[in-house]
């Protein structure tokens, strides 16, 4: 048994329950009012159009419009990670590519190949949603690190500067920026992994079980999704920023002003 269909127009009703969060925003002048509704409105018509795609995508099941897919949303992270970050979208769009491609890469056929033995690893109805998770954590930590990293970084240039006048090379020099991005990116995915199942219960278990699954084999996937999740996120966060060094620092060692926006460099 699959999970109980939602009726167009209870759904279209639904909506008002925005009404609550939207009327606090007004009642106490949070200015997210505006913001709040676009993005209630991009994610409606983005689920619609990605719902209307991945009808087609699953009904052909075709290994290399699924990986194209794969490269499509991994673009779409890469982009948003930039654009989050203030850094220069020529200089670090292929770094930053090439560390989601890896991470992202590494758990999810890790996760289809020795873990479930499926027979075709670039099979949608599992690389595509195993995939998005992956990736939407990768997403998520990667912004938190990156951002992290060179706004640190700016924060503390003297003392950078100081550890390369004394002879550090630039990868010791960075180690202890790099170790604050990480901890930052890295905490929130820790706590969730310490108190799924008590606090909550997460996405992937709970649609397993909504499918129609038993609540055991729910859970061995919700194990496995979490430990995928993990290790995407921190080999992404690592990867992104030793592979944006080369965008971001000059021969000298010291951080280029042409990697940030304008508004970035004037903070």
């Amino acid at each position: 048994m699959g999970a109980q269909p939602i009726n167009n127009f209870a759904l279209a009703s639904f909506y008002l329950l925005l009404l609550i969060p939207l009327g606090i925003f007004l009642w106490f002048r949070i200015p997210l009012l505006t913001r709040t509704l676009i993005a209630v409105l991009r994610m409606t018509a983005q689920l619609l159009f990605v719902g209307l795609y991945l009808q087609v995508v699953f009904r052909l099941n075709n290994p290399w419009i699924n990986g194209l897919w794969l490269i499509v949303m991994i673009t779409v992270a890469d982009l948003s990670i930039i654009r989050g970050s203030d850094l220069r979208t020529k200089k670090f769009i292929l770094p930053l590519f090439g560390a989601l491609i890896i991470g992202t890469a590494i758990p999810l056929f890790t996760f289809l190949g020795p873990l479930l033995k499926r027979p075709t690893l670039m099979d949608a109805q599992y690389v595509i949603p195993i995939g998005g998770m992956i990736l939407g954590n990768c997403l998520r930590a990667d912004l938190i690190g990156i951002r992290t990293f060179y706004s640190t970084l700016k924060k503390r240039e003297k003392s950078f500067l100081l550890s390369l006048a004394q002879g550090a090379r630039l990868h010791e020099a960075i180690r202890p920026y790099l170790r604050e991005a990480c901890l930052s990116a890295l905490a929130p995915t820790v706590a969730t992994i310490a108190t799924i199942g008590l606090v909550s219960l997460p996405g992937m278990m709970t649609g397993v079980i909504l499918g129609g699954t038993n609540p055991e084999t729910a859970i061995k996937y919700q194990i496995a999704i979490m430990i995928a999740i993990f290790t995407g996120t921190a080999v992404t966060v690592i990867l992104a920023v030793l592979m944006s060094i080369k965008a971001s620092f000059t021969s000298f060692g010291t951080l280029s002003p042409d990697a940030f926006h304008t508004s970035s460099r004037q903070r």
